[in-house]
């Protein structure tokens, strides 16, 4: 009898994934390349980030009626110890002379001006850069400039506003390089080491790879458009998410999809049951992050507004990758993709895990208190977080010749020379304002003249220059700022306003604590809506809640302490803290997400503690796997020598370990199991019995 012939539609079966898999294919080959292009539309000017209610951007919009372009100041700062003598002097006439006939110039370099020991040791030059021009590229051919006969001994230096930001999108330009390598590196390695396979890992890296392609793809069409506002910090952050959240849902996919290979289903059906079964906490997990990184649309700063859709892009872009392609390369591979398998240690996972489960079973009470008094000990250290923000200079890990110039202009002159703050105010209260404007902190104060030596003046205003006597980014400029303005301010019928690069700061610094303090809890109800949402209960989601903000609370005072007495940090800006909080909820809910939805399938046959318990023990392996790979993937930012991103890499790494390690593993399971069927009130499943028993 000849052999039974399979059904056409089952000889199609490997049609779709394969034709999902080319698709993705494509989309790797079309969309790849804007990875590698995202720095060409990323901006770092903070100036550009500030609401238009800021005080500094309206005194930049009154300044623009002074002049048709705005300049960014470049210092040049030279020193020879024990005086300068002719040689230098003449070198620096020289270098003015050349640096006027670059293209860049809004106007001819202030000329040298010598500090005022005796004799000299130093003197300063101001180049004045045009806003529109790259500040990288300026500043590369000022110091190619100032390389040309430079006399043996003497020490000059390129620092100010252009500099700063020069060397800062010079620390930024690994992002699109060391970053993802370093990414790629890390997630290839733990995937080795969880699967024990070669062809895993490489479909698991494939998922994040076309998964970050689409995402720079759409990132870069909607920055490009000047829909959104992309910067470094949120490029880095963008490539990170990316890579950990397709890796989590990857795991939460391939370990549900290995459960049913051993259950006896094909590799066809495997699949279907695995993605039925995951798809919901994947969507829940992924709709909680966007919703949560959308809330960053509530900021004044356009650096974090710009963020919001920029994560959320690479959340959605991730989801899609690890539904539509991971699924249909499984599909293809079948058994293969284990190869080759490692039952026995699988097994010693799942004894470790049956371990943990037996002391929840035991003791659910003290091990949650126990795990909670921990917690609340550790957060009490967050008090110690000195989270109001940082000077400019210090925003470098490493040494740049701009901080270093600084610290030498600081040293021979007021520490605002070539910053001044900028007051702009009605011409008719001249005198009045220059009277005002002599307050502590302030070294010099003049108004702005013309090539007549007359005091310029546009549509009835003035433009006043103040000299402060501390470095532009330092927390005294930002504390003469403040004095200035309540001094000026106070003057009758002049409208003045202060602007300049420390009020920059100062207003950045104010918008971001007021962002802090808005966002922080519509975070906390978008997530506290989504979880009831998905868990149909009450209890459930203000017990879960409770803990993710318990567990950011005690990696926040764990940070402080690491911060203030193991790595030396000067400070923390306040968006660490802003970041941190998005960042650790809206993942560490993901990890409740993939948790929970397990207990309550399984409560709904076993009861709530059984179904705690099998719960547990079903995802603990997946979810610390999980955990692990973004905790790596997010330590993979402190590559980049910026005190930001290794900040943040180290709160979200920490946090995340702590999430799944401790809250995840004891707290929730423990909370869950003494509450009881209560826990899922007003849900029938708070009422009814267990379904079965087996």
């Amino acid at each position: 009898m000849a052999p039974e012939r399979p059904h056409p539609v089952r000889r199609l079966r490997w049609l779709l994934p394969a034709l999902l898999a080319l698709a993705w294919l494509a989309v790797g080959a079309f969309a790849g390349p804007a990875a590698g292009k995202l720095s060409e539309v990323a901006s770092n000017d903070g100036s550009a980030f500030l609401p238009s209610s800021a005080e500094s951007t309206e005194a930049a919009d009154r300044r623009a009626a002074f002049d048709d372009t705005d300049a960014v100041p470049a210092i040049v700062v030279a020193e020879r110890q024990g005086g300068l003598d002719e040689a230098d002097l003449a070198y620096l006439d020289a270098a003015s002379v050349s640096l006027a006939e670059l293209e860049f110039n809004t106007a001819p370099p202030i000329p040298p001006r010598l500090s005022e020991e005796a004799p000299a040791e130093a003197a300063q030059l101001v180049v004045l850069i045009d806003a529109g021009a790259d500040e990288s590229e300026a500043v590369a051919e000022i110091r190619a400039v100032l390389d040309e006969g430079r006399p043996d001994g003497l020490d000059v230096l390129v620092t100010g506003q252009a500099a700063l930001g020069a060397d800062l999108g010079e620390a930024f330009a690994g992002v699109d390089g060391l970053l993802l390598l370093v990414a790629a590196a890390v997630v290839a390695v733990i995937l080795v080491l969880v699967y024990r396979s070669p062809l895993l890992p490489l479909l698991v890296l494939l998922t994040c790879g076309f998964a970050l392609a689409a995402a720079s793809a759409a990132v870069y069409a909607l920055a490009d458009a000047g829909v959104i506002d992309l910067n470094g910090q949120s490029q880095g952050i963008l490539f990170i998410l990316v890579f950990g959240a397709a890796t989590d849902y990857a795991l939460l996919l391939v370990a549900r999809f290995r459960e049913e290979l051993d259950a006896g289903s094909d590799r066809f059906a495997a699949v279907r049951k695995a993605l039925r079964a995951t798809v919901e906490p994947i969507a829940a997990s992924a709709g909680t992050v966007i919703l949560g990184v959308l809330c960053l649309l509530f900021s004044r700063l356009e650096s974090n507004r710009g963020l919001g859709p920029v994560a959320a892009i690479g959340i959605g872009a991730a989801f899609l990758a690890a539904v539509t392609f991971l699924p249909a390369v499984l599909a293809l591979c079948g058994r293969a993709a284990f190869w080759p398998r490692r039952i026995a240690k699988a097994r010693r996972r799942s004894r470790l895990w049956s371990n943990v489960a037996g002391l929840v079973a035991r003791r659910p009470r003290v091990v949650w208190v126990t795990t909670a008094a921990g917690l609340v000990i550790a957060a009490a250290f967050a008090l110690q977080l000195k989270a109001d923000g940082t000077a400019q200079t210090e925003v470098f890990l490493t040494d740049v010749d701009s901080v270093a110039g600084q610290e030498v202009l600081a040293e021979h002159f007021p520490g605002g020379s070539g910053a001044p703050a900028v007051i702009v105010a009605d011409a008719s209260a001249l005198d009045e304002v220059l009277a005002a404007a002599e307050v502590d902190g302030v070294a010099e104060v003049t108004a702005t003249v013309d090539e007549t030596g007359e005091v310029r003046t546009a549509d009835g205003l003035v433009e006043i220059e103040a000299v402060l006597e501390d470095a532009p980014d330092s927390d005294a400029a930002m504390a003469t700022v403040e004095r200035l303005r309540e001094s000026v301010h106070a003057v009758e019928g002049a409208d003045a306003l202060v602007g300049g690069p420390t009020a920059i700061q100062l207003d950045t610094l104010e918008t971001s604590e007021r962002d802090r303090t808005v966002i922080i809890p519509i975070v906390l109800a978008v997530i506290l809506l989504v979880l009831m949402l998905l868990l149909r209960s009450i209890v459930a989601p203000l017990l879960l809640t409770a803990t993710v903000v318990l567990s950011f609370g005690a990696t926040m005072g764990v940070s402080a302490l690491v911060f203030n007495h193991l790595f030396g940090f000067p400070g923390a800006d306040p968006t660490v803290v802003l970041f941190g909080f998005v960042f650790l909820v809206a993942l560490g809910i993901d990890y409740n997400i993939f948790l929970m939805t397990r207990v309550r399938e399984e409560s709904a046959r076993l009861g709530t503690k059984a179904g705690t318990l099998r719960g547990l023990v079903a995802t603990g392996g997946v979810i610390t796997s999980a955990g692990v790979v973004l905790a790596a993937t997010f330590s993979a930012l402190a590559v980049l020598p910026i005190l930001f991103l290794a900040q943040i890499a180290f709160v979200v790494a920490f946090g995340v370990l702590l999430d799944t390690v401790v809250v995840r593993s004891l707290l929730v399971p423990a909370l869950t199991v003494d509450v009881g069927r209560a826990v899922w009130w007003p849900s029938r499943l708070a009422r009814v019995r267990p379904l079965s028993r087996k």
